[in-house]
Parts: structure tokens; sequence; C-alpha cells
């Protein structure tokens, strides 16, 4: 009898083990892509100012972060002021070379943030992303009210050349 009890917390031990590896190894991942400056934000929640929370399904809801490049493709919701129209391209959706692009490691969290200048807005970014990947993305803008997202992170993908 207490050999089957031993044996059993030998396995439950071992779990444990294996679930903090696994733990350790993307923390290393998400470290190795912060310090890159290179990832990819997915978002999974959209969170507007005075508004609903909405759950975006579709898993293409992206903010791109290069070193020379951040691209938006994100949905808004929320309020708009002057000069924006709404049409089909309603969203959060602009490209540029970041004017400023800055991350901090804080104890349990990174804090990135970046400005970006659009065709016709200057877009501020602040993400919050913890050791595990998880993140939290505010953007706030000259010509909409500020919007939050929650997603995480991952590593871009890698393209491949066509001939």
């Amino acid at each position: 009898m207490l050999l089957i009890i031993n044996s059993s917390f030998a396995q439950e031990k071992s779990r444990k083990q294996i679930k903090e590896e696994k733990k350790i190894e993307k923390q290393k991942q998400v470290e190795v892509l912060i310090n890159a400056k290179e990832f990819v934000f997915v978002a999974r929640t959209a969170l507007p100012t005075g508004y609903r929370t909405v759950n975006l399904t579709s898993g293409s809801y992206t903010v791109k972060f290069h070193p020379d490049m951040i691209d938006s493709f994100l949905p808004f919701y929320g309020r708009a002021y002057s000069g924006v129209g709404y049409n089909n391209e309603n969203g959060l959706k602009f490209k540029g070379k970041p004017e400023e692009f800055t991350i901090q490691k804080k104890a349990k969290n990174y804090q990135v943030n970046a400005v970006v200048k659009g065709e016709s807005d200057v877009y501020r970014i602040s993400m919050t992303v913890s050791s595990e990947g998880n993140s939290s993305l505010s953007i706030n803008s000259n010509n909409r009210s500020t919007i939050s997202y929650y997603g995480s992170i991952s590593a871009p993908e890698k393209q491949t050349d066509k001939k």
C-alpha cells in the first residue's frame, strides 16, 4: 500500500516540475521577443472607454512590433472626434516608423511605450506584458477616444520567399 502512495506522490511532483519547466521556457521566449523589439500582439478582447467589453473572435486583430515599423490592424469601438470618417476603414489601422519605442523591465512584467505618426493622427501605444506573454495594450490618439485591448504576444511569422 505504501508503495502505491509513494509512486503517486512521485508522479505528482514530476507533473509540477514539467509545468514549472514550461513556465520558465515561456518566460525565456517572452524575454527574447521583448529584448529584440520584434513581436506580435494578438488581441482577444477590446475595452472601449464608456462602452461594453467586446470579445474578438478572430485571431487576425494584431499589432506587429519591429524596431523600425509598427503595423496595427485593430477594430475600434468608441467615440471618434473631428476628422475621422465612418467607412469601411474605421478601425485602428496604421503603419509607421515609431518616433519613440521604449521598453522597461519591471518586477513581474515589461512596460512597452511607443509613438507612431499615421497619415492623419498620432498614436500613443502603452502595453504591459507579463512574463508569460499575457498583455494589455492601450492606444490613445488625437481623433479618437482611448481604447484598451487584452491579448498576448507571440513571435512574428517567418516570411518565406516565393519563387
